[in-house]
C-alpha cells in the first residue's frame, strides 16, 4: 500500500505547484520580492509559530507512544525557539512596522485557529494531518531551491534553513508517525486525515499570498480557506 503521507500529498501536488508559482516564492528566488512582503510574512510567521507549537503540544498529548509524546515536544520547543528568534533578532533588523509585527492577521489567524481547532477536538490522526503540510511544504521548497543561485543572503538563508538536516531529520520523523498511523485508519478517518490536509495546504498558500499582498487587520474574516 502507498503510505499515508504519499497519498495526501499526491492529491494535493496541485497546491504545491500555486505555491512554486506564487510571485512571492518566483520574487524570492530571482531577487525582485520587496523586502516589505519578506517583513510582513516573517512578522506573521512568528505569530504563526506561536500557536503551531501550541498545536504540536495538544497532538502531542495525544500521541500513542512515549516516543512520540517526546518528538512532538522537542518540535515544539524548537518551533518555540525560532519564534522568539524572530521576534528578538529577525524583525528589528528588517524594520517591520510595529503594526504588522503587534497584529496577526485575518489569514494567519484562520490558519492558526483551525490548527488548533483540529489539534483540540479531532484524534491525534486529525492533528497529525493538519500539521503535515507545514512540514513537508517547506521541507519540499528547500529541497526544490537549494541549488538555485539566491542573490539575497537573507533569502538564501531562508532557504538554507529548510534545506537543514536537522529539519529534514524533523519532517522524516513526523512523517514516518503518520505513515505507522495510517495504516490503521479507516476510511472514515482517511477522509477526515483528508480534508484537515487539505485544508491546511491551502491555508499555506494563502499565508505567502497574504505577504505579498500585505494584507492589513481586519475583524472581517471568515477563516475558510
Amino acid at each position: 500500500m502507498i503510505p499515508l503521507t504519499e497519498r495526501l500529498w499526491k492529491d494535493n501536488s496541485s497546491v504545491y505547484a500555486e505555491i512554486v508559482a506564487h510571485p512571492f516564492i518566483t520574487g524570492l528566488v530571482d531577487g525582485t520580492l520587496g523586502a516589505h512582503q519578506f517583513g510582513h510574512y516573517v512578522a506573521q510567521d512568528a505569530h504563526y509559530l506561536y500557536d503551531y507549537a501550541r498545536a504540536l503540544m495538544v497532538i502531542g498529548a495525544k500521541a500513542p507512544t512515549s516516543e512520540d509524546v517526546a518528538m512532538f515536544a522537542r518540535h515544539a520547543a524548537d518551533t518555540i525557539e525560532v519564534e522568539l528568534a524572530l521576534r528578538t533578532t529577525t524583525l528589528p533588523s528588517l524594520g517591520v512596522d510595529p503594526v504588522t509585527v503587534a497584529v496577526s492577521l485575518p489569514s494567519t489567524r484562520a490558519y492558526t485557529d483551525h490548527l488548533l481547532a483540529v489539534a483540540t477536538t479531532g484524534t491525534f490522526a486529525d492533528g497529525l494531518a493538519a500539521i503535515l503540510p507545514c512540514y513537508v511544504i517547506y521541507a519540499r521548497l528547500g529541497s526544490d531551491l537549494i541549488d538555485l543561485p539566491i542573490g539575497n543572503p537573507l533569502y538564501r538563508e531562508w532557504v538554507d534553513t529548510y534545506a537543514d538536516t536537522r529539519f529534514v531529520k524533523a519532517v522524516h520523523d513526523v512523517t514516518a508517525v503518520a505513515d505507522r498511523v495510517g495504516v490503521s485508519l479507516n476510511p472514515e478517518d482517511e477522509n477526515r486525515a483528508h480534508a484537515h490536509y487539505a485544508a491546511s495546504a491551502r491555508y499555506e498558500w494563502r499565508f505567502w499570498d497574504a505577504a505579498y499582498r500585505g494584507e492589513q487587520p481586519s475583524t472581517d474574516h471568515t477563516g475558510s480557506p
